[in-house]
């Protein structure tokens, strides 16, 4: 990271850049586009949190927390929160980036009373299990449409 990084809203102002942010070929089946992921917070409002990454005024990366869902349907006192999307654009890779916007997610989720953050992920070579098992989430032993769900407690 060459200066601090910070987070901003998506606006018109950045709309179009954000949907361009490319990740690295080999991760695209692991997350969504961000184009995507803006649609889906545009339907799911409430419980969406996206931010762009940003170092100076570079755009370096997407991220999206999910905040207070129910779970599942047959436990509703099982409300979470955490990431639901991750996307650090290819050349930005491996500086801090990604480990910064999970933190200020987690910042987020913790700011709203949850003592911990979850994230899901698709087990693969490529995909993200390493970088969110080295921030300290751990599998909880449940999956979500096929993919790992891990927490983190935040306390």
């Amino acid at each position: 990271m060459s200066s601090s990084p910070r987070l901003e809203k998506v606006t018109p102002g950045n709309v179009e850049a954000a949907c361009r942010l490319a990740i690295r070929p080999d991760q695209e089946r692991f997350v969504e586009p961000v184009a995507r992921s803006l649609a889906e917070a545009y339907v799911h409002p409430d419980i969406a949190w996206p931010r762009l990454v940003y170092d100076g005024d570079q755009l370096v990366g997407f991220v999206m927390g999910f905040l207070a869902i129910r779970w599942t349907d047959d436990r509703p006192d099982d409300v979470r929160s955490g990431i639901w999307r991750l996307n650090i654009a290819a050349a930005h890779q491996g500086r801090g980036y990604g480990r910064f916007a999970v933190a200020a997610v987690c910042d987020e989720v913790r700011r709203r009373g949850a003592d911990r953050a979850f994230v899901t992920w698709e087990p693969g070579g490529s995909g993200p299990e390493e970088f969110y098992l080295r921030l300290g989430f751990r599998p909880t032993g449940e999956t979500s449409g096929g993919q790992t769900v891990g927490a983190l407690p935040l306390t």
